[in-house]
């Protein structure tokens, strides 16, 4: 009788898991939807590092500010397509429990950090059931010397990294949420603490920390990283936007900001009430960026310390929780000595 079980047992097969893939951009669900890996993909891919990125314990209003910072100066037409995005977003995340596993795949850039610390936060808070939370977060991949992320990788290449996933751990999980809380509050200091604990169970969150101080005023030159940088490649000449871009990427060890990101900082540059920059030809939404940009004399000056962009042009800027407005004081980045200072 019991030979006779197990023939009947051996010949059940074992049911496929359910997946449900949570995507850092379309260019990973592209090459995934040509892969063989079997399971459902949803793309949440918000700009985190860029407006307001308040609490988000109430969602309904949180996703609001969110798609009301995206749509901007494209009106109506933008917001539709944003709210869109948004709900279509969120409703994949909303039906996991219909899932077996839910595998975050991220990479080790500033971008892809604050999407995984998002995502463990309200996972935190969320009754799993049988659901696991498994996760792939590479910053490297063999044959490339330079790995910038998932969506350079050939269908193949990605099918080949489900078997890496791992689950997370209640550790992992904690670290996010408290990661979240701060990088959300409206007091930096929580997220600047941050870097004295151990995030090494999450081992790309702490240069993704760093990374968002760097972007705070510093305190000679009131310039973030980003727009120092696109000040010091100006020394060097004049340059198109597209120049500009790849330059300033090469500057950072793990790059993070899109092009269209990027020629908006480019643009406040070179609108603002005093221009660092002189850029003949400001980019406008919907257009691609055209036009030579060069550095203005003013722009020098407050590179080489001599004038402040802050007290010259005012600030009006989210990064997080945190509301910089105005010409200050305002919370700055002290790179000598890694702390943030109010001045």
């Amino acid at each position: 009788m019991q030979s006779r079980l197990d023939d009947v047992f051996d010949a059940v097969p074992e049911r496929t898991p359910r997946f449900l893939h949570v995507l850092n951009g379309d260019s990973t669900a592209e090459g995934l939807r040509q892969s063989d890996v079997p399971g459902t993909l949803a793309v949440w891919a918000d700009v985190l590092h860029e407006g307001p990125v308040p609490p988000d314990d109430d969602l309904r209003a949180w996703l609001d500010i969110r798609r009301r910072f995206h749509a901007g100066e494209d009106g109506d037409a933008g917001d539709d397509r944003t709210m869109a995005a948004f709900r279509d977003w969120q409703s994949a995340l909303d039906c996991f429990r219909e899932y077996d596993e839910v595998v975050l795949w991220f990479e080790h850039d500033l971008f892809d950090q604050l999407l995984l610390i998002r995502h463990l936060g309200w996972w935190a808070r969320q009754d799993h059931g049988r659901t696991v939370l498994k996760l792939i977060c590479i910053g490297e991949f063999p044959g490339f010397a330079d790995f910038h992320g998932l969506g350079e990788l050939s269908p193949d290449q990605l099918a080949s990294l489900l078997d890496t996933r791992e689950t997370v751990t209640q550790h992992q999980i904690e670290l996010g949420r408290s990661a979240w809380t701060a990088f959300t509050a409206a007091d930096p200091t929580r997220l600047e603490h941050m870097l004295h604990q151990d995030t090494s169970s999450l081992p790309f969150l702490a240069g993704a920390i760093r990374r968002v101080l760097e972007e705070y005023p510093a305190v000679h030159t009131g310039l973030p990283r980003t727009e120092r940088q696109i000040l010091e490649n100006l020394l060097a000449g004049p340059c198109s936007p597209d120049e500009l871009f790849r330059a300033s990427a090469k500057r950072e060890e793990r790059v993070f900001m899109g092009d269209t990101t990027f020629w908006d900082r480019l643009g406040l540059l070179a609108s603002g009430r005093v221009p660092l920059v002189l850029w003949d030809e400001v980019k406008r939404p919907g257009r691609l960026a055209g036009g030579v940009v060069n550095i203005s004399d003013t722009g020098r000056r407050v590179l080489d310390g001599q004038d402040d962009w802050i007290q010259l042009s005012g600030i009006d800027r989210w990064i997080g929780g945190v509301h910089l407005e105005g010409a200050g004081p305002h919370w700055r980045w002290d790179a000598t000595r890694n702390v943030l200072v109010r001045a």
